[in-house]
């Protein structure tokens, strides 16, 4: 097939990562391309084909790389990861925008191995200080080259869903300084409540929520880091005002549950953590947050059960596995035991309580106990 320039794109992005990505449909919308972005507000019924759809139906692949935005494609059901897999998956002209604080080397670790290779696409960095010069720089060198791929229609049924999300997006309001430089704060105070930084973690997120009053996750994750520092009325109070601003967000009920947990109060957090995983089954933290709280009140078939759920969603956690073997060993399942624990170095070679606890378990088990 003839090679040929094309001015369709899509863009994939974090929520977190809105402004930024609303700034980029707006320049490419008013250079002449036809742009798509996956808007929040599309139903989750519909979300799964309408997206994927899009992505094949569109030349060029642009994900928004952050310091926060791969941190859950470890988990299989990501719609990031799923976005990112279908690009690839259709050969589509893949360009990763790397912002401010952004370094593959630190985000590896949340990549499953087959996405690794997303590392090794050439990449544009956006300096926050020369947003128009990359711009202008993704539409003349990464934009407007000949492409030879197969582009796959818009489903006819999807036309006018995917019209009415475009002019949506077309409508919203020119991105203002104030709105990137709130998701600068979410991101610098990421990469320093990763570093173990706390105080200054809370003290970027707090100016986030300051520029972005609306920003769930800006409160979900200073709730986070009011929770490591054992500060739990203050965790307890940002999750609440995250689940008002969004009463969908799986991850702020897991997070307040366990705070509760942490708090004494065990019930409410099995409420927490249910309500978790009601709004997202496959949320593997929810279920081994659940998984521990069962096993405090000594309710260990349903500890084990949502071990086991939390392993099936992401096999690759050593925690999982640790906390799966502790609950075999209350229930008498040497076998079994013995499996997590091997599974657990496996994926941990250091992981201590777990090479000797592995040690123990065989003894009793060559003893018949």
């Amino acid at each position: 097939m003839p090679y040929q320039v094309e001015k369709t794109v899509f863009i994939s992005y974090r929520r977190t990562n809105i402004f930024h990505a609303r700034a980029i449909f707006q320049n490419l919308r008013a250079n002449g391309y036809d742009v798509f972005m996956d808007y929040e507000s599309i139903d989750s019924g519909a979300f799964d084909q309408i997206i994927l759809n899009q992505i094949k139906a569109r030349a060029h692949f642009l994900v928004l790389l952050t310091p926060s935005a791969l941190e859950r494609c470890s988990e299989p059901g990501d719609w990031l990861r799923r976005e990112i897999e279908t690009a690839i998956e259709e050969k589509r002209n893949i360009v990763p925008l790397y912002f401010e604080g952004f370094d593959f080397a630190d985000v590896q670790k949340y990549l499953p191995p087959h996405l690794h290779v997303l590392g090794t696409y050439n990449a544009l960095r956006i300096p926050s200080d020369y947003f128009d010069e990359a711009m202008a720089r993704l539409r003349d060198r990464f934009l407007n080259k000949p492409l030879e791929m197969i582009l796959h229609p818009t489903p006819i049924a999807e036309d006018a869903i995917i019209a009415q999300k475009i002019a949506q997006q077309a409508a919203e309001p020119a991105i203002v300084e104030e709105e990137l430089t709130a998701s600068e704060y979410f991101e610098q105070a990421f990469s320093a409540h990763q570093m173990g930084d706390l105080q200054t973690a809370i003290r970027d997120y707090t100016q986030a929520i300051h520029l972005n009053p609306s920003d769930a996750k800006a409160y979900n994750n200073r709730g986070g880091a009011y929770n490591i520092l054992g500060q739990n009325a203050q965790a307890i109070a940002d999750f609440d005002k995250a689940i008002a601003l969004d009463p969908n967000y799986a991850h702020a009920y897991s997070n307040r549950g366990k705070a509760y947990r942490e708090s004494g109060d065990i019930e409410q957090a099995l409420t927490d953590y249910s309500a978790a995983i009601s709004l997202d089954p496959h949320y593997p933290q929810a279920h081994y947050n659940r998984a521990i709280t069962y096993y405090i009140l000594g309710q260990y078939p349903q500890s084990l059960a949502d071990y086991e759920a939390a392993i099936q969603y992401n096999p690759q956690d050593a925690d999982y596995h640790y906390g799966a073997a502790l609950v075999c060993d209350k229930i008498g399942d040497r076998t079994q035991e013995i499996a997590h624990y091997e599974a657990c170095l496996q994926i941990d070679p250091d992981y201590e309580n777990a090479r000797n606890n592995l040690e123990i378990t065989k003894r009793q088990q060559a003893r018949g106990e």
